[in-house]
């Protein structure tokens, strides 16, 4: 027990010395999934309510304060005595599948999600190895990119988009990689909505090309289908060529592609199959049915990399500049805005609205000031310069005359990586 308690401490000092507005109060419990190999660590933060700097931190109200990460790791072993062991026999949902609090007991090498639940305490400690958050199970594209991005890092898997984001803010991870569009589907509205509402900042961008599988259990013919479950943008790139396959069959969305393949195998589903990468199968001992078969073979995902702090941008390579503003009433204020780039000779790589919600969005300026308003639209903007330029800085000094918000959300190194799409590119 005592050991348990200086873990705690151990990680409360080291918040505390980084982030003086991070107290919490820590407990540990165990957890396991339903399925006997699979084990994980609940993590439980708590805010308090006297902390001085409560309304700086992340959300809306201290309910968002108090969600939590659950980190699940094989090899975590319990510092807990076996009569403190919680008896609390709740059920919760991670990625569509049950969870139960039972005792652990054979280990396992695939690391499980972060989650939002009710408990959350001390992570293990890493070291110097560089740890990733990412969205999905092992074997999904968020992975790939985070090994793309961080080769020799140890990627943390979270079931939401927003725990990965906390998983950076609370110190359990080092780094954050998520997507925010794809050449086909189109922008990630979600975490654009995420990166107004927490204070991390994009230190890069990695595009990783999009490879689908068809996956089912060893053995499964095509005929035996009757259902293909997959993540709703997977399934809609691939609704050409599972046609002409024959696959007529019932479509399912659930939350990622790699959760799809896990719940075939930890289900012993012989009449779905699912849409998801060969590294997916590889993993949970499916087969591939059909390979490489996405409608278009130039389909690209881009996403950023997260960090607690930005880096210093630099002009001896090509940067881009990632901004989110609301303009002020008045007429042709966008053109203005755009106008200070374009008078400039800065090429501007993506615009992107998004409206006001019912109620007011928290938003966090350069200043660390939350204020909840009402904006009729947010509008975000990548640009290809450093905010080393002196042309980046004066855009971005006219650009906050007609404005009445405006955050920089990183500058960073793009990614130049040549790729040319092909049959049976990965």
């Amino acid at each position: 027990m005592e050991s348990s308690i200086s873990q705690s401490q151990a990680l409360k000092s080291l918040i505390s010395y980084h982030k003086p507005h991070y107290h919490q109060i820590m407990k540990q419990r165990l957890v396991q999934r339903s399925s006997p190999k699979l084990r994980k660590t609940a993590i439980q933060c708590i805010y308090r309510a006297d902390s001085k700097n409560f309304t700086g931190g992340i959300g809306l109200n201290r309910t968002d304060w108090q969600s939590s990460c659950a980190i699940l790791a094989s090899n975590v072993v319990s510092q807990q005595p076996e009569t403190e062991k919680t008896s609390n026999s709740e059920i919760t949902a991670v990625n569509g599948h049950q969870t139960l609090d039972l005792a652990p007991i054979v280990d396992q090498n695939l690391p499980k999600p972060l989650s939002l639940g009710p408990d959350l305490s001390a992570p293990p400690m890493h070291g110097n190895q560089l740890r990733v958050a990412y969205q999905g199970v092992p074997g999904a594209y968020s992975e790939a990119a985070a090994g793309k991005a961080y080769p020799k890092c140890e990627a943390i898997p979270c079931d939401q988009f927003e725990v990965a984001f906390q998983a950076v803010e609370l110190w359990i991870a080092d780094r954050a990689v998520l997507p925010v569009e794809n050449s086909l589907g189109g922008s990630i509205h979600r975490n654009y909505d995420l990166l107004l509402r927490h204070r991390l900042h994009i230190v890069g961008e990695v595009q990783l090309p999009v490879h689908h599988c068809l996956l089912v259990l060893p053995g499964v013919r095509k005929e035996y289908l009757n259902r293909v479950i997959s993540h709703p943008q997977a399934l809609s790139q691939c609704e050409l060529t599972l046609t002409k396959l024959g696959l007529n069959v019932a479509r399912e969305a659930v939350d990622d592609t790699a959760g799809a393949a896990e719940f075939i195998a930890a289900n012993n589903l012989r009449d779905t199959a699912a849409i998801a990468s060969a590294r997916a199968a590889d993993l949970y001992g499916l087969q591939i049915l059909a390979d490489g078969i996405q409608d278009d073979l130039g389909n690209v995902t881009r996403f950023v990399m997260l960090a607690r702090e930005p880096i210093i941008p630099r002009t001896d390579r090509p940067f881009k500049t990632s901004i989110v503003f609301a303009h002020d009433k008045g007429t042709s204020v966008l053109f203005k805005v755009l106008s200070a780039f374009a008078f400039r000779n800065i090429s501007l790589t993506k615009i992107e609205s998004r409206p006001h919600r019912n109620c007011p969005i928290r938003c966090v300026d350069d200043a660390n000031v939350g204020t909840a308003k009402h904006f009729e639209y947010m509008f975000y903007i990548d640009f290809e310069a450093s905010m080393a330029e002196v042309r980046a800085q004066n855009a971005l000094a006219e650009v906050q005359e007609f404005t009445s918000f405006l955050r920089v959300l990183g500058s960073y190194p793009m990614d130049m990586t040549p790729w040319t799409p092909r049959n049976g590119d990965e």
